[in-house]
C-alpha cells in the first residue's frame, strides 16, 4: 500500500506541476516603460494587526512602524491566507494559495516551488534573504532566487543557545553572536553597504525576523519595559461571552493552545503579552535601522518597503491563544508601504489585500507581470488610485488543514467580506460559523442559526465550495503523522463541552 508519505509527496508534484527550475521559470512578461525600484520586504513572525502605537495601542510604543504608516500606505485590512508560518510564507514567495503551492504544515516542503525573488533575480536584481525560511525544519540550505544567503534551522533562537549553534552565511558556518533581531538587522545593513558600488543594479533585501515568535524574549534593553502596566483579558476571554461558539472552540480552552492550559502549562498570558511586546520594541528599531540607512544613502524615495506580518496570534481571544483559525486577530496582518516615488504619502487602502498578492505587486514594482501560476494580483493599482470600481476581490478565501502535531484546530475553510465572515469546517461534528463584522467586529455572536440569515449562509456555502472547486482545493492535502501531537488537558481546566441545543432533539428540544 502507498505510504502516507509517498501519497504526500506526489501529491506535491502534482501541486507544484507549475514549478519550474530557475532557468526555466514560467512565463512573465516586461510591463513597457516600467522602470524598477528597490525591494526591501520586512516579516515579522507572528506580528498582530493592531500591535502598533498607530492603531492604537494601550501602552506598546512603536514610533519607527507608526512613522513608516505616516509617510506610507496603511493597508488596513491585509490578512494572510493561511494563518500559520510555514504556508503563509510560501503563500507569500510564491503567490499562491497552500492548496497549490503545497506547503499545508510547518513539517515539510515540497520541491520545486518558484519564488517572486527568481524572476527579480532574473531581471538583473541583487538578491538578498536574510532571516527565518522555515518552511521544513530540517534544513537552512540557500533557495533559489536568492544571491546571498543568511538563515537559520527551525525557528531559531533569540539569544545564542549553545556553542555549537551555527547560522548559514552563504554556506559557512558563523556562530550567532547576540539578539537575533539586532543580528538580522545588522547583516541586513551589511550586505546594503557592501553592494554600494554597484548602485546602478537594483535590489531585493528580503528580511525575515524570527521576532515576535513565542517564546518571546526582549533584548536586554527592553527586559523591564511595560513592568507596571496591567494587561486586560479580551472581551471574548469567557466562554460566556460567546454566543452559539463551535464545540471545538470551547474544547481547546482547555488545551496546548487554550487558556485553560496554554502550552501544557500555567503560564500567565498578560505577562507573557507584555513579553511579546518588548519583543516588538526590537522590531520597531531594527525598522527604524532600515530606513534610516535608505534615507542616508539616498534610495528612501525609489525604494519599496513593504513592512508586514506572517500571521496574526491570540492572546485570550474565544478563550484561545496562538493561530491556525479564521478569526479576525489570528487571519488578519499588519501591511505597510514605503515608496513616495510609487505611493502617496499618508494614505490607507480600505479594500481586502492578502499575502498572495505580495509576490505579484513586488514584481510590477520591478516593471513585470504577473505569471500565471499565481492566485494573487498587485494592488499598486490599489495604493495608486489607479484602480476602477469593481476590479477588486469583494472576498477572500481562508484555509487551514488539520495537523496532526496541534489536534486541538479542524480544518477550516472561511469566506470573508467586508460585511460578513463564514466559517465552515471539515471532518469533524460542530456548528459552523458566521458573523457579522460590522455589527460584531469581536466575532463574539454565532449567527449560524438565526432565521434571517439562512439564504446568506446557503449562499455562502455555494459561493465557497464553488471557489475550492474552481481552484482545485476540494482536496485536503496532508504530512506523515508523527505522533499524538499537543493534545493534553488539565483535570483543572474547561470540562468537555456539551453539544449544542440546536443538534438535541427529544422533548422540549425539538424543533
Amino acid at each position: 500500500m502507498q505510504s502516507i508519505v509517498s501519497r504526500f509527496l506526489a501529491l506535491s508534484c502534482l501541486l507544484s506541476a507549475n514549478a519550474a527550475s530557475a532557468g526555466d521559470l514560467p512565463a512573465v512578461k516586461s510591463i513597457a516603460g516600467a522602470k524598477p525600484v528597490n525591494v526591501v520586504f520586512i516579516l515579522i513572525d507572528d506580528l498582530r494587526h493592531d500591535a502598533a502605537g498607530f492603531m492604537g495601542h494601550p501602552f506598546l510604543k512603536t514610533p519607527r512602524i507608526d512613522a513608516m504608516a505616516a509617510a506610507g500606505t496603511h493597508f488596513k485590512n491585509a490578512f494572510v491566507t493561511t494563518s500559520l508560518c510555514s504556508p503563509s510564507r510560501a503563500s507569500i514567495l510564491t503567490g499562491q494559495y497552500m492548496h497549490r503551492h503545497g506547503v499545508v504544515d510547518n513539517n515539510a516542503q515540497p520541491p520545486g516551488l518558484v519564488y517572486f525573488s527568481q524572476y527579480l533575480q532574473q531581471r538583473g536584481y541583487d538578491t538578498a534573504f536574510i532571516g527565518k525560511w522555515h518552511m521544513g525544519g530540517h534544513s537552512d540550505d540557500p533557495q533559489p532566487g536568492f544571491d546571498h544567503w543568511i538563515s537559520f534551522k527551525g525557528q531559531g533562537h533569540y539569544l545564542p543557545p549553545s556553542p555549537d549553534y551555527t547560522l548559514n552565511v552563504n554556506g559557512a558556518r558563523v556562530k550567532q553572536k547576540g539578539y537575533i533581531t539586532d543580528e538580522l538587522t545588522d547583516y541586513a545593513i551589511e550586505w546594503l553597504d557592501g553592494r554600494k558600488k554597484d548602485e546602478d543594479r537594483p535590489f531585493l533585501l528580503y528580511l525575515s525576523h524570527k521576532a515576535v515568535h513565542a517564546d518571546f524574549t526582549p533584548a536586554k534593553r527592553h527586559a523591564t519595559l511595560f513592568e507596571n502596566v496591567e494587561v486586560e483579558k479580551p472581551a471574548t476571554f469567557a466562554p460566556t461571552a460567546l454566543h452559539k461558539p463551535p464545540m471545538w472552540v470551547l474544547n481547546q480552552r482547555n488545551s496546548w493552545h487554550g487558556v485553560d492550559f496554554p502550552y501544557h502549562s500555567n503560564l500567565d498570558i498578560g505577562k507573557y503579552y507584555k513579553q511579546y511586546c518588548r519583543a516588538v520594541t526590537g522590531v520597531d528599531d531594527s525598522l527604524g535601522r532600515v530606513m534610516d540607512w535608505l534615507k542616508a544613502n539616498g534610495l528612501s524615495d525609489n525604494t519599496l518597503v513593504m513592512f508586514m506580518g506572517d500571521n496574526g496570534f491570540l492572546f485570550g481571544e474565544h478563550g484561545l491563544i496562538d493561530k491556525r483559525n479564521a478569526y479576525e486577530t489570528s487571519m488578519r496582518v499588519p501591511l505597510i508601504a514605503h515608496c513616495p516615488d510609487l505611493l502617496k504619502p499618508g494614505s490607507v487602502v480600505e479594500e481586502m489585500v492578502a499575502n498572495i498578492d505580495i509576490g505579484p505587486t513586488i514584481l510590477e514594482a520591478a516593471g513585470l507581470t504577473t505569471p500565471e501560476q499565481m492566485d494573487g494580483r498587485s494592488f499598486l493599482p490599489l495604493a495608486t488610485g489607479k484602480a476602477q470600481d469593481g476590479e477588486w476581490r469583494d472576498e477572500l478565501l481562508y484555509e487551514y488543514y488539520w495537523e496532526f502535531n496541534f489536534p486541538q484546530t479542524p480544518t477550516t475553510f472561511a469566506l470573508r467580506t467586508d460585511r460578513y465572515k463564514f466559517i465552515q469546517y471539515h471532518g469533524i461534528w460542530d456548528l459552523d460559523e458566521l458573523y457579522d463584522l460590522a455589527e460584531d467586529p469581536g466575532e463574539s455572536r454565532n449567527l449560524i442559526f438565526e432565521k434571517e440569515h439562512q439564504e446568506r449562509i446557503k449562499d455562502f456555502r455555494q459561493r465557497l465550495h464553488a471557489m475550492l472547486e474552481e481552484n482545485g482545493a476540494a482536496r485536503v492535502p496532508f504530512t506523515a503523522k508523527g505522533g499524538h501531537g499537543a493534545n493534553l488537558r488539565s483535570r483543572k481546566g474547561a470540562p468537555a463541552a456539551d453539544f449544542p441545543e440546536n443538534f438535541m432533539r427529544g422533548q422540549a428540544q425539538d424543533r
